[in-house]
């Protein structure tokens, strides 16, 4: 069956049958010398979001023992880190998990893991937001904070992000020293463990309840716009801070909000966002899509729980249309990307990552007075728009690479230095943060501003989709699009590898109007290096193409600017049809 493999494949499946029952059974069920090849040709490596993969047994897979070993690697990672003091640290590490398959045990063992190196371990209870944990990271006090999704991938995949003390997940500086400490570990079956029964006995494992949802509630409702939900003028309180996070300065609004006159449908597509949106959602005539509301691994009511597509939030829309809501809002199963789909004159229309950040980018900051640090800080790949407003309305911008962790860094920079101040952040792939309660994406403090706004522009007579229009008519016509194609396996990965040197080696002749061609890989615009080429085109618009570094994708980003949507349509299409035949799709 794996004759024909390399022998150090070979040797690492039969070292494997001899893990435990459920393993040795799993793999001998295999039949294809492909498949094998493919569980144990690498080890999961991090990417742009951790460490990500399909679930099953295997050094390529995410399993019991690979997240055993990535555990094993960030214990002793810190345990280094730590050395330098001359007073012992007592470490602390939290770690959460979402409603995937597995999550829930992921989480235990790596619990088991941090308990056996002698970390104080806080463990949530119950399925908790990707932002939530980010939260309690600094909350708690503790040295770095792991969490077990897949974000909005479909329900074979699993992961396993790791954040710094400071709430962010791993810029690459510490995420490669954490790989150096994983890759030293060889031995996937002889990690140390700590049974948790134990490890609670030696106070080693602490659980954590609702205590800290409360707790981060009360810090989103600091971001409201709505009197009386925490939101003050930036004169009455001129650094805005209070409990550590920064609060919002409210809209100076020439109509009031009357948020139970909004009627909204929400669905957390079976995730952990069902408790926290629907509480911070309280103040609107709010529906949950029951068949949706229980959280379910294997996501059944939906091809892909990934609220950037529209059938992900079709059963939404479908109650929506009958129930005459104006807004829907789905969040994926970590609860940390958002996706809305407006009613517009008795059509649902569903908005793309791009607009919505630049919704939000011009609701925060409507009738404010911004002193020159004010700043918003998006991602290279996320398109202009938002950040034209902020700049029309006295934001400085701020580009990263692509990956929340960039944004959660900018934060990080700004605190410790007090060389700016962050009002807003977000990436086109639906992730969006206003204040600085986390440092990552939060779809709970996003659902409820883009709720908020819905709110706002209806008091006006508008739905979202006219003050898009509005906003287009002043700034101009933004087109954006992404396409991603999936080449899976070793073939996959070579393929797009492939890809990438062919379009730096034709960069100059690959599309037609090229001004300006950037190559991040060399570190520019004092960026770190990443795999990314951007194309900007003589009118503005602009192309980036990038591996993904969380799923086996190349994507490519469009940036269409033009006169208005016919115009924008045409270039999209002829820029496509270049694109696609290059990729031989």
């Amino acid at each position: 069956m794996i004759s024909g493999l390399p022998l150090s494949i070979q040797a690492r499946y039969l070292s494997w049958l001899d893990f435990d029952e459920s393993t040795t059974s799993e793999l001998k069920s295999i039949t294809s010398s492909a498949e094998i090849e493919d569980r144990f040709y690498r080890d999961l490596e991090f990417g742009t979001g951790g460490l990500r993969g399909v679930m099953g047994a295997g050094t390529n897979r995410m399993n019991r023992y690979t997240v055993r070993r990535a555990t094993r690697g960030l214990a002793d990672y810190l345990l280094a880190k730590y050395q330098k003091y001359s007073e012992p640290v007592v470490l602390s590490v939290a770690v959460a998990f979402d409603s995937r398959l597995n999550s829930a045990d992921f989480a235990a063992q790596a619990a088991e893991v941090l308990c056996a190196a002698g970390i104080k371990t806080y463990l949530f209870d119950q399925i908790a937001p990707t932002p939530v944990l980010s939260f309690a990271v600094r909350h708690l006090g503790c040295h770095a904070g792991i969490v077990i999704t897949a974000s909005h991938n479909p329900k074979i995949y699993n992961g396993y992000k790791v954040y710094d003390a400071e709430g962010c997940q791993l810029i690459p500086h510490d995420a490669d020293q954490v790989i150096a400490k994983v890759n030293a570990v060889t031995d996937y079956a002889a990690i140390p463990v700590l049974d948790l029964e134990k490890a609670t006995q030696l106070n080693r494992l602490q659980p954590v309840g609702s205590e800290i949802m409360t707790a981060f509630l009360a810090a989103v409702r600091l971001q409201s716009h709505l009197p009386g939900q925490g939101a003050v003028h930036r004169f009455d309180d001129p650094q805005h801070v209070i409990n550590g996070y920064r609060h919002a300065s409210q809209t100076l609004l020439s109509h009031p909000i009357q948020p139970d006159q909004l009627k909204i449908v929400y669905t957390p597509l079976h995730g952990s966002g069902v408790v926290p949106v629907r509480e911070i959602l309280s103040p609107f005539a709010t529906e949950l899509v029951a068949a949706q509301a229980i959280p379910d691994g294997n996501f059944p009511t939906v091809r892909s729980p990934n609220p950037e597509e529209k059938d992900a939030l079709a059963l939404a829309i479908a109650q929506a249309q009958k129930s005459g809501a104006a807004l829907v809002l789905g969040t994926d199963p970590d609860c940390d990307r958002v996706g809305a789909a407006v009613n517009h004159q008795g059509e649902f229309i569903l908005l793309t990552g791009n607009q919505i950040g630049a919704l939000l980018v011009d609701f925060v900051t409507l009738g404010q007075a911004y002193e020159s640090d004010a700043t918003l800080v998006k991602t290279i790949v996320t398109n202009d728009l938002g950040a034209t407003i902020g700049r029309s309305r006295g934001l400085s911008v701020v580009n990263t690479l692509t990956g929340f962790k960039y944004i959660g860094d900018q934060i990080n920079s700004y605190e410790r230095t007090g060389e700016r101040e962050f009002i807003v952040g977000y990436e086109e792939s639906f992730g969006y943060l206003v204040g600085t309660h986390a440092r990552d994406k939060d779809a709970v403090v996003a659902a409820r501003l883009i709720a908020e706004m819905a709110a706002h522009w209806q008091a006006h007579g508008q739905t979202l989709i006219d003050r898009l229009n509005e906003l287009y008519s002043t700034h101009g016509y933004f087109l954006d699009d992404l396409d991603s194609f999936t080449l899976s396996g070793k073939a996959g990965a070579e393929k797009i590898a492939n890809l990438m040197v062919d379009f730096r080696v034709n960069s100059a002749t690959l599309l037609p109007n090229i001004a300006t061609v950037k190559d991040y890989s060399l570190g520019i615009d004092g960026l770190d290096k990443t795999d990314v080429l951007k194309f900007i085109l003589a009118d503005g618009s602009w192309i980036a193409i990038r591996p993904s570094g969380t799923e086996p994708k190349i994507k490519i980003y469009y940036s269409i600017r033009a006169k208005d949507q016919a115009a924008a349509d045409v270039t999209l299409q002829s820029v496509k049809q270049l694109l696609h035949s290059r990729i031989g799709s």
